[in-house]
């Protein structure tokens, strides 16, 4: 279990002491309803003033975040939060220059009553699809891709070894499960860019015909040729050759990471999401030492961007991924066997 479910905050001191900015823990509340997520806009006077933000507020000495953020809600909506219904979604720290945050998110869907801006400030219930970084302050960036991305990312297993075999093995699995975000992952074909590229084409129109999107495994410059791709995920290999994002924000960028520098680096060339593993045993690394889910929690608590967890993992796992704050888990054996 995260630690984030008990911890307490620290003792209140001042933002700013003896010229050295202080760490502000703040709750963040995720409010779901039909679909749509609570928002609200900062009054003018305040720090970000105008942008829109996630209902929240800094968390009271002796105060756990849960109990700040049923508090916080509450003052600010009027709407009344069950402690035990919320459940981590994402930990941001982030430096403004003038303020130091750290955005500790938590999710529900069972809120009593009607929100309204108690403070002033004016609230909409938008869906996430619709959530637009520019219209945010830019630590809230890492929790709009948190709402926008899918808790399981399915990737294709080894055997696919050609297009034609490929896409028969990827068609019986869509009609088995349909998971919304796909990584065309294909090993044996990842030097060979003719035949990966084929088996990209015809793997874009079964996943469209399935409501999937599809993510492109390899160099960034796959998105050239097939835009119509969802993003493309970079194995460490490549992505460490990245100094910047290298596709349009437009895409999503993914990278597989295997510890907190490779993590760090993800988020720095502007990642959507990172893998990380293996997080336990896997037949497929006999001889490899797993992380472990203490260390995993710990890597993802220090982690600017969403986190999948691999290596090990099946669905039943998902709730412990989520305690650890992850996004969810990733894999191939949970939809490809």
């Amino acid at each position: 279990m995260s630690k984030r479910l008990s911890a307490i905050a620290p003792e209140k001191v001042p933002e700013k002491a003896s010229g050295v900015l202080r760490e502000v823990h703040v709750a963040v509340g995720v409010i779901i309803r039909d679909g749509r997520v609570l928002i609200a806009r900062r009054l003018e006077h305040t720090h970000q003033g105008g942008l829109l933000e996630f209902p929240g507020g800094k968390v009271e000495p002796g105060e756990t975040v849960q109990q700040a953020l049923v508090r916080e809600i509450a003052e600010e909506t009027g709407l009344k939060l069950i402690e035990s219904a919320l459940q981590p979604v994402i930990g941001v720290r982030h430096d403004y220059g003038d303020k130091r945050v750290f955005l500790d998110v938590w999710s529900t869907d069972i809120a009593a009553g009607e929100a309204h801006g108690r403070e002033g400030q004016p609230i909409q219930w938008l869906l996430p699809r619709d959530l637009r970084d520019a219209d945010f302050p830019a630590a809230n960036r890492p929790i709009i891709r948190a709402l926008q991305l899918p808790s399981q990312l399915a990737l294709t297993g080894r055997d696919v070894a050609d297009d034609e075999c490929g896409l028969k093995r990827l068609q019986i699995a869509l009609q088995v499960s349909q998971p919304p975000l796909i990584v065309l992952r294909a090993p044996a074909l990842a030097e060979q860019a003719i035949a990966y590229n084929r088996l990209a084409q015809g793997a874009l129109a079964l996943c469209q015909s399935n409501s999937s999107e599809l993510m492109l495994h390899g160099v960034p410059e796959l998105m050239d040729r097939h835009p119509q791709a969802a993003g493309v995920h970079l194995p460490w290999r490549h992505a460490s050759q990245c100094q910047q994002r290298p596709v349009a924000e437009c895409y999503k960028l993914g990278v597989s990471c295997h510890n907190a520098e490779q993590l760090a680096h993800a988020a720095a060339i502007r990642a959507d999401y990172a893998i990380l593993g293996h997080v336990l045993a896997t037949s497929s690394h006999p001889n490899e030492v797993p992380l472990g889910w203490n260390a995993f929690s710990q890597l993802v608590s220090a982690a600017r961007l969403p986190v999948y967890g691999i290596g090990g993992l099946s669905p039943a796992d998902l709730p412990q991924a989520r305690q650890c704050g992850a996004q969810g888990i990733a894999g191939i054996g949970f939809w490809w066997a």
